[in-house]
């Protein structure tokens, strides 16, 4: 099975290539650096390794939950070597912005057998940890083979990619012997990977890290100028990371709102950059007034509708300034987005029905309080609605979200220690 796996990679060259090409138009990023993703560190990487240890974040949300641990080891021991990977530019911007010049940093290069091989003997690494759950054969192989320890932390499995792994459970199975340890969120998580074969003994729940949010007193500073910039008396709602089909759901929804609130203030952020233009543009289309966060407008004019939030890394002070948040990537089918951040805000939050990728944490957050589902444009209107005028519904589930982040803390410190005990 590995060598018609490697056949068929092979073939997706050209594919592969392709596909970059078309991305570019969106995001030029995706033009440069190719050398990095067929496995041609440049001089800077080489000339540090070896690594203590590399760390594989496939994009945004990926390298947001790892930052918090990567900062404590780094405090711990402040000459530790570590390498960050990512799949994405957008990824690759945040490792940038959370981290600096802490660690190195390139792309993570396509599972090609020899890409992989060389990257893997230039790196050097003597511990590889995956955040979450992306199984590549030849990278768990070349890894193996180096010595390296390699470990999946703040793994999920949801129910769809349990599926999709379970049709090649043989192959499955001898991929994921060869990891030496699963930290993962949650039981859901723990029984998929049991059911794919591997050990009981491999497996650690530890919870998940994005509970372990640092709200900073100067992200509530921050967030109390912006609010006076937006519009102090205005009612604000958010839509945050949104999904392409989804942006029109929620326009929808604020044409109507705006008739029972007339003052309210959407605030807009497109999970990705390359459609901030594209947005902009759709917005002024349905005959709304928009400012862009790039506009660097010091005051925003009562008249304006949407907010347009086209920078990156922003999305915490964003929800901190607002008084209800809907999550994106949740109306549509694509698995769903972080929903914990704006309940750590003490921020209301509501979602859509696509939280596969998120099982456990939707369910627990409408469980306590903290968050309602909706199915469609209508309901969101209505549920959106309804908190806009109830604050002391808004109080109540803002405070219950603070709540039920506190209770599930303590993943961060369960890996930390768990990567120590692996030194």
């Amino acid at each position: 099975m590995i060598h018609l796996y490697r056949l068929l990679l092979n073939l997706a060259i050209p594919f592969g290539l392709v596909s970059l090409c078309l991305r570019g138009f969106r995001n030029t990023a995706y033009w440069q650096r190719w050398p990095e993703r067929f496995g041609f560190a440049n001089q800077s990487i080489k000339d540090n390794a070896p690594y203590d240890l590399w760390v594989h974040a496939v994009s945004v949300g990926e390298a947001r939950a790892a930052a918090p641990l990567l900062l404590r080891l780094i405090q711990e021991t402040p000459d530790i070597n570590i390498l960050v990977t990512t799949t994405t530019p957008t990824g690759s911007a945040m490792v940038k912005m959370m981290l600096s010049d802490k660690v190195a940093h390139c792309y993570f290069p396509y599972d090609l057998n020899w890409a992989m091989k060389r990257f893997v003997n230039v790196v050097k690494a003597n511990k590889v940890l995956v955040m979450e759950t992306e199984i590549w054969p030849n990278m768990i192989n070349a890894v193996r083979a180096s010595g390296a320890t390699l470990v999946y932390t703040n793994v999920r499995l949801s129910e769809r990619s349990y599926a999709g792994y379970a049709r090649f459970s043989k192959f499955v199975k001898a991929t994921l012997e060869q990891v030496d340890l699963f930290a993962v969120q949650g039981k859901t998580d723990a029984k998929h990977l049991s059911l794919l074969g591997v050990s009981e003994e491999k497996i650690v729940e530890t919870g998940s890290i994005k509970f372990d949010v640092n709200v900073a007193p100067s992200l509530r500073e921050s967030a109390e100028v912006m609010r006076r910039q937006l519009g102090q008396d205005r009612l604000i709602w958010i839509a945050g990371s949104t999904r392409e089909g989804e942006e029109s759901k929620v326009l929808a929804a604020y044409k109507q709102l705006k008739k029972q609130f007339p003052s309210l203030l959407l605030i807009l952020v497109p999970r990705h950059p390359e459609r901030f233009d594209y947005m902009a543009r759709k917005i002024q289309r349905r005959d709304l007034v928009c400012v862009r966060r790039t506009d660097n407008v010091v005051e925003i004019d009562s008249n304006v509708d949407v907010y347009l939030g086209d920078t990156m890394g922003e999305l915490s002070l964003m929800y901190a300034c607002s008084d209800v948040a809907f999550v994106g990537g949740s109306l549509e089918p694509f698995g769903g987005q972080n929903i914990l951040e704006p309940c750590a805000l003490g921020v209301p939050v509501v979602f859509g029905p696509h939280m596969f990728n998120f099982p456990d944490i939707s369910r627990w957050t409408i469980k306590e309080g903290a968050g309602k589902m909706v199915r469609n444009t209508d309901e969101l209107t209505t549920v959106v609605g309804e908190l806009l005028s109830n604050p002391s519904l808004r109080d109540d589930m803002g405070n219950k979200g603070v709540t039920f982040i506190d209770a599930h803390r303590g993943a961060l410190e369960k890996n930390h220690q768990l990567i120590k005990r692996l030194s």
